[in-house]
């Protein structure tokens, strides 16, 4: 599985990260997958300038991670360009599909569980791959360092899911992926939160790699 960062990092738009998943080999049974459009127009040229493969649909499919415009706001723009299948939690978006949590998903030559988020707004999903340990979280909150706050309870078990998950590196909405030590900041942010709401918080062993091989 190949991850390309599309967003233009010097663009003055206010845009999220658009993340291209493409199979190693560009097979023609590999599903190119956008994951957020952002709301930059030059993604379009970015897109068409991508190593997609040859004979193959240049977007296949679109997964949004939530409704919010800078995820979102150039989608007519790529369903004119490409005329990919659009999949999203919320209506509102007028996606092709309405994603359900516990859906799976070929994106490039891998499979991705789809992990519903409701906290940054209550249409959020996450979309992790088991074999790689990847996880797109879009604008789910899952870097918490203040014990000040209460949380949705339902964001608190959304969370405990994606603890429970071997996950090796982040990619984020917004900002710089995580490669190192994600597991460690996941169940970080799962103490400080249950801390926040008074409740008790025990020891959440984290998941390694190695320990998911050799079991």
């Amino acid at each position: 599985m190949r991850i390309l960062n599309l967003t233009d990092p010097k663009s003055m738009i206010y845009s999220s990260n658009c993340f291209l998943i493409l199979g190693d080999w560009s097979g023609m049974d590999d599903i190119n997958t956008l994951v957020d459009v952002g709301n930059d127009p030059a993604i379009v040229e970015r897109i068409l300038a991508a190593p997609t493969g040859v004979g193959k649909k240049t977007i296949e499919q679109v997964i949004l991670t939530h409704n919010h415009f800078d995820h979102t706001g150039v989608l007519p723009r790529i369903r004119y360009v490409f005329d990919p299948v659009v999949y999203a939690h919320s209506r509102f978006i007028e996606p092709d599909f309405i994603l359900e949590d516990g859906q799976h998903f070929k994106c490039g030559d891998r499979t991705f569980e789809v992990i519903q988020t409701p906290g940054h707004s209550d249409d959020s999903i996450c979309l992790y791959c088991q074999t790689d340990g990847v996880l797109f979280v879009g604008d789910t909150p899952v870097v918490i360092r203040a014990t000040d706050a209460t949380y949705d309870p339902r964001f608190v078990q959304a969370l405990e899911r994606l603890c429970s998950k071997d996950v090796r590196a982040i990619y984020f909405g917004h900002g710089d992926s995580i490669t190192v030590g994600a597991n460690i900041v996941l169940n970080e942010s799962l103490e400080n939160i249950r801390r926040a709401n008074g409740m008790i918080v025990p020891h959440i062993p984290v998941v390694s790699a190695s320990a998911t091989l050799s079991g």
